[in-house]
């Protein structure tokens, strides 16, 4: 029980930061600070996506799924498991990630805006 209880605690942290990929960038209209940690997690985003690079979080989640005796993610890992073809269909996986992208372009312009504004008022 105990470990099952861990490997889905990873599961819902991946799921936070697959939420603060998506929109990490809107909160960073509040929260300044954020946004070097969003370009962070974009980049990490971007090389597991592009390259293939293995989300450490999956591996987290695997190891202790393991542990409390269940199986371990199917072999797309996370994303493939939790979202592709339970969220959305599987033939909508790039439109999906192109949304996702043009979130965190809307929220990064939506940023400039807003500093603009404010160093124009400043000046004011």
């Amino acid at each position: 029980m105990g470990w099952s209880w861990v490997a889905d605690t990873v599961m819902l942290v991946h799921f936070g930061f697959l939420l603060f990929v998506a929109l990490g960038g809107f909160l960073a209209w509040r929260y300044r600070a954020l946004f070097p940690l969003h370009v962070a997690a974009i980049g990490w985003a971007a090389l597991s996506v592009f390259v293939g690079i293995a989300c450490p979080l999956t591996y987290l989640e695997n190891h202790f799924r393991e542990l409390a005796g269940r199986s371990p993610l199917e072999s797309g890992g996370f994303i493939e498991t939790y979202l592709t073809g339970v969220i959305y269909p599987q033939e909508h996986l790039r439109t999906v990630q192109a949304l996702v992208a043009m979130l965190i372009v809307v929220s990064w312009a939506g940023l400039v805006v807003l500093r603009s504004r404010r160093a124009a008022q400043s000046r004011s």
